[in-house]
């Protein structure tokens, strides 16, 4: 059970950073490749303020969400002249610096890292499992909150439309570009966010855990299940974060499983498992659809309808 619940707060930081990547890719529609790089700045600062500064875990968390947040700021200033493949290769590059930077700069723990992480308390009690759960659900309905609050607003709205059409939407009065460094700073500070949980729930840091496959990863998780959708990003994040573990025989080929899916998914079935316009989705709403009007004609059709 112990097991489970590891494995449970693995998939939920997955998701969070599933859910915060589809805001700038599945809502504007830029690639990013870097949200492995964001995560690692938020888990870095989170162990740097909690062994070096010893800032309580309540404090790291707006803290890395804030420093990951201004990482995604620039990234989102250096998108505005870039485009498509050019951005894409930009936030690859963009991955090996942060990398690099805690790899090499002696502040971050150099090769080593950090280690010894203390493990949060709350009320005198460490931190069990349960609680790094419980604390990870509440992170991810806050991100999956915001995420469908944004939906239904102007900002959303705007967002959408750039994906759509860029040009068309600066033409209707959209701000394209402070609206595109907005959505990079949010994606970043929330993957950021998940970094500060992610921390202390391993109690180390190093360099390689944040490279440019765990962005690909977090890319695939998306795709897989829909982009531009909560529910995509969510059940992506779940099915390929448990699947390794459901089949260890095969997890040394993990990373061959994760791209064979991407793949597959982008050639037979791009709107992804739940996302608008897939199959899924596509049956599911006419199901709902013929038994609502089976439904209203079994009322219509009643002995008490014709009184």
């Amino acid at each position: 059970m112990s097991y489970m619940i590891v494995v449970g707060v693995t998939v939920v930081i997955y998701a969070i950073l599933t859910v915060s990547l589809n805001i700038i890719v599945g809502y504007v529609g830029q690639p990013n490749l870097a949200q492995g790089a964001f995560l690692g700045i938020g888990a870095y600062f989170a162990a740097v303020f909690s062994t070096r500064y010893h800032m309580s875990f309540w404090l790291t968390i707006p803290l890395a969400f804030a420093t990951a947040g201004v990482a995604g700021l620039v990234l989102g200033a250096i998108s505005l002249r870039l485009r498509e493949d050019f951005l894409a290769i930009t936030t690859i590059g963009l991955n090996f610096v942060i990398v690099a930077v805690f790899q090499y700069v002696p502040f971050f723990g150099g090769a080593v890292g950090i280690y010894a992480i203390p493990l949060p308390s709350i009320a005198g009690h460490q931190f069990s499992n349960n609680a790094f759960l419980t604390v990870g659900l509440l992170m991810l309905a806050f991100v999956m909150a915001v995420s469908k609050y944004l939906e239904h607003t102007w900002f959303g709205a705007s967002l959408m439309a750039i994906r759509d059409d860029e040009t068309a939407a600066s033409s209707v009065g959209v701000p394209v570009a402070s609206y595109k460094v907005i959505a990079f700073t949010l994606s970043a500070a929330f993957a950021g966010m998940a970094g500060s949980l992610y921390a202390p729930f391993l109690s180390a840091v190093t360099p390689t855990s944040f490279g440019f496959i765990e962005s690909v990863i977090v890319l695939a998780m998306l795709i897989f299940g829909g982009l531009g959708t909560i529910r995509g990003a969510v059940l992506g994040a779940v099915i390929l974060g448990a699947l390794p573990e459901a089949f260890r025989f095969i997890s040394n080929y993990r990373l061959l499983m994760f791209g064979a899916i991407l793949l597959l998914m982008l050639r037979f079935q791009p709107e992804g498992l739940v996302g608008e316009g897939s199959v899924l989705v596509k049956l599911t709403r006419r199901a709902t659809e013929e038994l609502r009007r089976r439904r209203h004609k079994g009322t219509t059709d009643s002995p008490a309808a014709g009184v």
